[in-house]
């Protein structure tokens, strides 16, 4: 613990020394680096730091910890390091109002413009304006089947560089390093690739024979992987970390206006609520650890003026609820159903697999089962003529095997005689009722009959849910409905639109799927907006710091 103590007070000493703004950046970038790779080799085991060992909080903490290290943790952290993008000498963009706006401040980077201007009367397939504007200018016109190239070019600017680490659990990629590899993505390659590195180049370099416009995850994967390390970004980006708590400090104010530091936050949040003192919201505290090459877990805490989200939706796999869902024949994810067909568990079997969803994902566990010759039951609740059902949004000539699957489904019902014993039965507007350890399923008709299915493994796609187990009440509160899960349709986190914070927690924001934007092309949006907020308010930090009327509890 000494050693840790002396370590910190030596930092402490060289951060009191050096000035300027890109000194302060380096040192504590050099902190992150020190934190992550050399300390873990001094002492077996790192104790958690303590804020009684701190000489000072402001002092040791970085103004952005990202937690997800999927692609919307890497395009923020791209506009954190400094990359700016500003409009090309040569482009027009194909909306002419738009096109209008931008030739306004061309000599400003579009980080530095108003985006709420830009964003005005813009359509597009998400509900964030700022997505959609982002989306326009990387793919001009892309839903309307053109594939005119960005109208942006990029700089990297040292000068906006702002500190911040990247936490994952896996490789750089997040959830795309342990998706299904053999079926091709829903968007094209071109959809899929992040600012500043073409796919299609990318893939061409690497000598990577793309036979299609839509690609497999593990080619993007690979993409995510090397797009981190071409941009010279890997210092900001830890592995194999995974975290436990992510909570708000508080500090009490005291008669003569002087702060003080409280010891139990969850004691102090309960008083402040009930009235009885007048507490402060500090910086956020992470806790975690990071798994370390020989399975051993080390210990970290980690302080951060702003916290942002971007951990995705394929942490918690949706799940029915009925009984004998527990049932290790009941599987829930199609890298589970995968590794059983792989192993020659399902081979010879005369009972069909069971699949439950109508979504793309049991979609490829269809195709994958059909692919295998395993029979397959499929179970939805959904009508065939339901308009909300994705195949209804997809063009054929693009996604010919889900719409396959889509005719199977309305063509191959249970109602249908003919195809009792065939290699796929459908049952729509069905839900299931139970598990039963003989390898059955009850299921029940939207009419109130039931009907029970011999089977020889289930598999439940309802889609996934983040796991937001880390913060206060798994961050059900930052919600538009409150005191709900957080669902990527259903319940997003509620945010301004503008800067992508979150409107109940201030200092904590939120991209990607949490906020409705599945797809990586409206995702980098969300990066847009953060980096924008962010580097306002650390330009409004500097010249409060030069004026000698900097605050000395580190939050903006």
């Amino acid at each position: 613990v000494h050693c840790f103590i002396l370590v910190f007070s030596h930092l402490s000493f060289l951060i009191r020394t050096y000035s300027g703004t890109e000194t302060e950046g380096q040192l504590l970038n050099s902190f992150v680096q020190y934190f992550g790779d050399s300390l873990g080799r001094k002492i077996k085991r790192m104790p958690l730091i303590e804020e009684t060992v701190l000489p000072g909080d402001s002092l040791l903490t970085l103004p952005v910890v990202i937690i997800g290290n999927g692609p919307s943790g890497i395009c923020l952290s791209y506009l954190l390091s400094g990359y700016r993008p500003y409009l090309s000498p040569e482009a027009i963009h194909p909306n002419p109002i738009l096109h209008t706006k931008l030739e306004e401040a061309r000599h400003l980077s579009i980080v530095d413009q108003d985006l709420e201007y830009l964003s005005e009367g813009l359509e597009g397939r998400s509900s964030n304006p700022v997505a959609v504007l982002f989306d326009t200018l990387l793919h001009p016109d892309a839903d309307f089947g053109y594939d005119y190239p960005p109208v942006l070019h990029w700089k990297l600017e040292q000068h906006n560089y702002i500190p911040h680490i990247v936490l994952g659990k896996g490789p750089p990629g997040g959830a795309w390093h342990s998706m299904e590899g053999s079926m091709l993505t829903i968007s094209f390659g071109d959809w899929m690739e992040l600012p500043g590195l073409s796919f299609k180049e990318w893939a061409a370099s690497k000598r990577r024979n793309i036979k299609s416009d839509r690609v497999m995850p593990e080619e993007i994967a690979c993409y995510y992987k090397h797009y981190v390390k071409v941009m010279g970004l890997q210092k900001n980006f830890r592995d194999n970390v995974y975290i436990t708590s992510v909570s708000r400090l508080y500090r009490e104010k005291d008669d003569k206006g002087r702060s003080q530091q409280n010891e139990d936050t969850k004691t102090q949040h309960s008083e402040m609520e009930d009235g009885q003192k007048s507490l402060i919201k500090r910086n956020w505290e992470v806790r975690g650890y990071q798994r370390a090459t020989d399975g051993s877990h080390v210990p970290f805490c980690l302080f951060a003026e702003n916290v942002a989200l971007a951990t995705g939706t394929f942490d918690s796999p949706g799940r029915l609820q009925v009984e004998g869902e527990d049932f290790p024949f009941v599987l829930h994810s199609m890298s589970d159903f995968g590794a059983a067909i792989s192993k020659g568990k399902l081979r010879g079997k005369a009972d069909p697999v069971l699949i439950v969803g109508a979504g793309l994902t049991a979609a490829d566990a269809v195709l994958c089962a059909y692919n295998n010759n395993i029979p397959v039951v499929h179970v939805f609740r959904r009508r065939v003529t339901d308009t909300s059902l994705i195949f209804k949004q997809l063009p054929k000539k693009l996604y010919p095997e889900y719409h396959k699957v889509y005719h199977m489904m309305c063509t191959q019902s249970h109602t249908m005689d003919s195809n009792q014993h065939s290699a796929y039965t459908s049952f729509p507007e069905h839900n299931v009722l139970s598990f039963k350890p003989e390898m059955k399923c009850v299921l029940q008709s939207a009419s109130g009959l039931k009907k029970i299915l011999k089977f020889s493994v289930a598999l439940v796609l309802i889609g996934s849910h983040p796991n937001l187990f880390f913060l206060k009440d798994q961050g059900h509160s930052i919600g538009h409905h409150s005191n709900q899960p957080i669902t990527c349709k259903g319940n997003p986190v509620e945010i301004d639109p503008y800067t992508y914070e979150c409107t109940k927690e201030a200092n904590l924001f939120a991209l990607g799927p949490l906020v409705g934007d599945n797809f990586v092309r409206f995702l980098k949006g969300g990066a847009l907006g953060i980096a924008r907020c962010l580097a306002i308010r650390q330009k409004k930090k500097h010249e409060l710091i030069e004026s000698g009327d900097g605050g000395g509890d580190g939050v903006p």
